[in-house]
């Protein structure tokens, strides 16, 4: 059976009767995804674990965003988030590339970079070119310590050395560049960094400092393309008015901000649901977005000949599929398999599109009804809930105040009590 993305009405299905249908469009034994039951998935014991000082469980909600297509292959995304409207919103911009084939995407590699810093460098530019001069040597160094990875086709593979001008002095600071693969790949840069620090000091004759990554992953770009048809998005007017949005991002820090915040809305949530890191990922994508000097967006929508609006995007992702929480996290290695990758590659060209599918989704609300219209509606059920309502109730009191257009949740109260008066 060849795996679809395509599942209209799985919003009218329970929670239990999505998860199968899911697998079985995923062509998966349901089986497979009994770690997203919160009584089946990560326990007290195993968090016990994971971090220290465990005291509980923060359950996040798992939504699954259909419709999309990447490189081909259709891919049904789990999406870990709190935040309403932002499952639907990916699907739904999916859906709509999906009629001219769905989101093209490209990489630099899995290239990682870890930094060594020299203090007290006698002659600072001398000690760039000596350890230029021991390239040869210092990446033989850094493969020794991973033979695996070196095994894998990754390992060390170029140095860098500049001179900084920093306000306690010129320093010396050496980038170690490694192929980590289908790894995140800190654990592995910071072991070469930390094992050839006495070697470059000595070279240097300066005192090495700081030995780690740096979560700037511009070696380790994703781009993703789509277009997006304008008969679907609303017409000529809602594409010219998105590409007026798009520039005015590009040209404003402060908008670039919110506008950036969208993409994140996606790319986190997929990115949390595998177990990766988030704050690793959110911080290489807020650099990028500053590369030149000032705070830019990190997407592009433009016209076509065609009249058509094709988005682009290009973000840093140091995501992979060894190690750490996405192997030790049942719910995370549920998702991955259902999401059917095998590389950290195809994860990180599945989270470009779908942040490119949020961004869309939420410029084209700004240009068109505006922000608040659909955000708010399904926003409702949550203010439902913090004013007491019971799953039974959710529904209704949510209906209620949306169709009265009072979203809130003094009100919602008063609809709940309202509503149980009626019923007592």
């Amino acid at each position: 059976m060849t795996p679809s993305s395509r599942l209209p009405g799985l919003r009218d299905h329970t929670p239990l009767e999505r998860r199968r249908l899911v697998a079985e469009a995923a062509g998966l034994d349901p089986a497979h995804l009994v770690a997203l039951d919160p009584a089946e998935g990560l326990s007290l014991s195993h968090a016990d674990h994971l971090v220290e000082n465990v005291i509980g469980l923060l359950g996040i909600p798992v939504g699954i965003a259909t419709n999309f297509r990447i490189d081909g292959v259709d891919r049904l995304v789990p999406m870990a988030t709190e935040e309403p409207s932002v499952v639907a919103a990916a699907s739904n911009a999916a859906r709509m590339a999906r009629a001219t084939g769905g989101f093209s995407t490209s990489s630099t590699g899995d290239v990682m970079i870890a930094q060594v810093q020299l203090l007290d460098a006698v002659d600072p530019e001398g000690t760039r070119l000596r350890l230029l001069e021991a390239r040869d040597e210092l990446l033989a160094l850094a493969d020794a310590q991973d033979p695996m990875l070196v095994s894998l086709g990754g390992g060390a593979i170029d140095i860098s050395v500049r001179t900084l001008a920093t306000r306690t002095g010129t320093q010396v600071i050496l980038h170690l560049h490694v192929d980590v693969r289908d790894a995140m790949g800190a654990n592995a840069v910071n072991t070469m960094a930390e094992a050839l620090a006495p070697r470059i000091a000595e070279i240097a004759g300066a005192r090495t400092l700081l030995r780690i990554l740096t979560n700037k992953a511009d070696r380790r770009l994703t781009r993703a393309r789509a277009v997006f048809p304008a008969d679907l998005l609303g017409g000529a007017q809602v594409v010219a008015d998105i590409e007026a949005a798009s520039a005015f991002a590009e040209a404003d820090a402060y908008r670039a901000a919110t506008h950036n915040k969208g993409i994140m809305n996606g790319i986190t949530a997929v990115v949390l649901a595998t177990g990766n890191d988030t704050r690793a990922v959110e911080a290489g994508c807020h650099s990028h977005a500053a590369r030149e000097g000032a705070y830019r967006a990190l997407s592009r929508f433009e016209r076509n000949a065609d009249g058509d609006l094709v988005g682009t995007l290009e973000v840093p992702l140091a995501v992979g599929l060894v190690g750490g929480a996405t192997r030790a996290h049942p719910t995370a290695r549920a998702a991955v398999q259902l999401l059917g990758i095998t590389t950290a590659r195809e994860l990180a060209a599945t989270i470009a599109a779908v942040g490119l599918a949020q961004n869309l989704a939420a410029c084209r609300a700004l240009a068109a009804e505006g922000i608040q219209r659909g955000h708010m509606t399904l926003h409702a059920r949550t203010i439902a809930a913090s004013a007491g309502a019971e799953v039974g109730e959710i529904a209704e009191v949510a209906a209620r105040i949306v169709a009265d257009g009072r979203i809130r949740v003094e009100y919602a109260a008063e609809v709940l009590a309202e509503l149980r008066g009626r019923s007592s």
